[in-house]
């Protein structure tokens, strides 16, 4: 039985002393209202209405128990408001910083196609989960084990220079002939974690590459300089787009962002919709169909 529906009947028939009018003023069929009604009466044990006369009239039962309905109905009348102000009310949701801006913009324009008013924030790993610890954001695209992500995002290196072809490490090793200083390969925050650093480093050390050939990179204007001038970045593909830069996939190692949404809201995804599921998949550099 829907008891919220049966209180809304019973209610309104009390307070206008016809069933007819009561349940027009519901919304209902007055068959509706009656079932409802005579149902909440078998639930209650009781009768809540002398329908011997003319006009419906409360049993003593029914006035007894007419303002625990009344909360019923007001408690649900709340709960529904809020649901509206809710759906209404902005999401914001942390992104990681190297997500391009017109790809995030076509992630909150396709949110807004679902009826959902997004705000992005973006940040390094840490900051996007402080925001969402805090309460600073509602959501929160968080760094997690590749095995268990919902987006997948494949690593490559981004050059200045370079022709886009499978980068090997041993082509950075330095020679005893050489004068300049040898390249190295960059790595942003996003990158900093031990799933991805890890691996680099077994492999710099395999190809007896310089400790210094393999570190964090600095601020964005920083790291295109080191680019320019011959360094390489650890990127996505769609990073080094907007950078301008080349990409090559890497040759010896299978290296993937793995992505995940956290947030409080069980189901966000589902409400957000596919379309601009799809939309934060390319924003984050996933090349899956």
């Amino acid at each position: 039985m829907d008891i919220v529906a049966a209180c809304r009947a019973f209610v309104s028939v009390s307070d206008r002393g016809s069933f007819t009018v009561g349940a027009a003023a519901a919304g209902m069929q007055q068959s509706v209202a009656s079932r409802r009604i005579a149902a909440l009466e078998a639930h209650l044990g009781e009768a809540l209405f002398d329908r011997s006369t003319r006009r419906p009239q409360l049993t003593p039962f029914g006035r007894g128990v007419l303002g625990a309905a009344r909360q019923v109905t007001a408690a649900a009348g709340e709960l529904e408001a809020q649901a509206r102000r809710s759906r209404a009310s902005v999401l914001r949701i942390a992104v990681p910083e190297d997500c391009a801006s017109t790809a995030v913009g076509a992630f909150i324009a396709a949110s807004r196609g679902s009826g959902v008013a997004v705000e992005t924030m973006s940040g390094d790993p840490d900051a996007r989960a402080d925001a969402f610890g805090s309460g600073a954001v509602q959501a929160a695209v968080l760094s997690g084990p590749r095995e268990e992500a919902r987006w997948r995002v494949r690593l490559g290196v981004a050059s200045a220079h370079a022709e886009p072809r499978p980068f090997f490490f041993g082509s950075i090793r330095p020679r005893r002939s050489d004068t300049a200083a040898p390249t190295r390969l960059l790595y942003e925050a996003e990158d900093d974690i031990p799933a991805i650093r890890d691996p680099l480093t077994a492999l710099r050390d395999a190809h007896a590459l310089l400790p210094h050939q393999l570190g964090r990179a600095g601020s964005l204007p920083s790291t295109i300089a080191d680019v320019l001038a011959g360094d390489l970045l650890l990127s996505t593909e769609a990073r080094a787009a907007e950078l301008g830069l080349s990409w090559s996939p890497l040759a010896e190692l299978d290296l993937e962002r793995g992505y995940g949404l956290a947030s409080d809201e069980p189901d966000l995804i589902g409400r957000l919709g596919s379309r601009a599921e799809r939309a934060l998949a390319r924003a984050l550099g996933e090349d899956r169909p």
